[in-house]
């Protein structure tokens, strides 16, 4: 799971997971400072929007993988070259899992995590196609937060749907 930094109370939230022994990473990281700040928190894992070599720098610095976004091939070498862990391809939903193939043969080594517009059907074509693990925002939590135990009821059947599908060869 990924914490975004514009969620109200996120690095408290890393905070506390990291402290439970949850591997909670922390995402849109911008900047060094917000980097240092989540991993110094307990973050798993950095994860940025773009190739940001300075976040990237942090993350290794740390001992913590980092994730930087990328969608061209110099991006996607470019974090490579910052010391990236695995790519987040972003936003993914722009060339789909025909893409993430075809980035394969130049890339066949690199891990990656397409985020960005994938619907919880989509999972297996991009499992399919090469990718590490799929990163699921709105289409898995929903439009806004669980609120009630009926939506976390819905957002739990829906992280079941996704593990089923995932798990279908």
């Amino acid at each position: 799971m990924e914490v975004t930094t514009d969620t109200p109370g996120a690095i408290d939230a890393v905070r506390r997971a990291a402290r439970a022994g949850a591997p909670v990473g922390a995402g849109t990281i911008g900047s060094a400072t917000e980097a240092h700040a989540f991993g110094e928190a307990g973050a798993a894992f950095l994860v940025s929007p773009g190739v940001t070599p300075e976040v990237v720098r942090v993350a290794v610095d740390l001992g913590i993988p980092a994730v930087p976004g990328a969608l061209s091939p110099t991006e996607i070498a470019t974090a490579l070259r910052a010391g990236a862990t695995a790519v987040k391809l972003f936003p993914a939903n722009l060339g789909g899992p025909g893409y993430l193939r075809v980035l394969r043969g130049p890339f066949s080594d690199v891990r990656f995590v397409p985020t960005g517009g994938i619907e919880l059907a989509d999972v297996r074509s991009w499992l399919d196609a090469g990718a590490t693990c799929v990163g699921l925002g709105s289409a898995l939590v929903g439009a806004t937060p669980p609120a009630t135990p009926g939506d976390l009821r819905a957002l739990t059947e829906r992280a079941r749907r996704v593990v089923r599908l995932a798990e279908r060869r």
